[in-house]
């Protein structure tokens, strides 16, 4: 059986939880939003696997950093791979619609299926779900909440 590693990791942005299989980044649970936040119980404390993802977010927060480089495990149905992917593909400091994520990836009438999706993206910042934006420009909704969502944002225009 493969253990599971964690480590709190004390960001720019609040205290994050990293997961990780040993191999592979699992997960990131965000300061203040709904995504799991606190470890289980039979999780091995180890900041070992996490130096790469961490020196990595550290460059991201500094804005020397605009894409990751990291092995990520992703546990999704098929549709939400796919959009997790896609969010991948929005450049640093842009933003794209539910629409527009929809459209590229051939389900131009599935926005709401989009969020749905976008808000189970389990490697939020990695993953940047906080660069998809309502189709009127608002910032919609996030798992860490709309002001760290924000923030990123912020972050990546002042660095663009």
């Amino acid at each position: 059986m493969l253990s599971t590693y964690y480590y709190y990791y004390e960001s720019l942005v609040g205290k994050l939880l990293l997961v990780s299989d040993g191999a592979n980044l699992n997960g990131i649970g965000l300061p203040h939003g709904k995504m799991k936040r606190q470890h289980e119980l039979s999780w091995v404390n180890d900041i070992q696997p996490f130096k790469k993802p961490i020196a990595q977010l550290e460059a991201y927060f500094r804005g020397e950093r605009k894409s990751f480089d990291l092995a990520v495990s992703l546990s999704g149905t098929s549709f939400q791979t796919s959009v997790w992917k896609a969010l991948k593909k929005i450049p640093y400091g842009k933003t794209w619609s539910y629409r527009e994520v929809a459209g590229y990836i051939g389900r131009p009438r599935a926005s709401r299926a989009v969020g749905s999706a976008n808000g189970l993206n389990p490697i939020p910042i990695i993953i940047p779900c906080h660069r998809v934006i309502g189709s009127n420009g608002s910032l919609a909704g996030f798992g860490g909440g709309v002001r760290l969502k924000k923030s990123l944002l912020d972050l990546e225009a002042r660095n663009s």
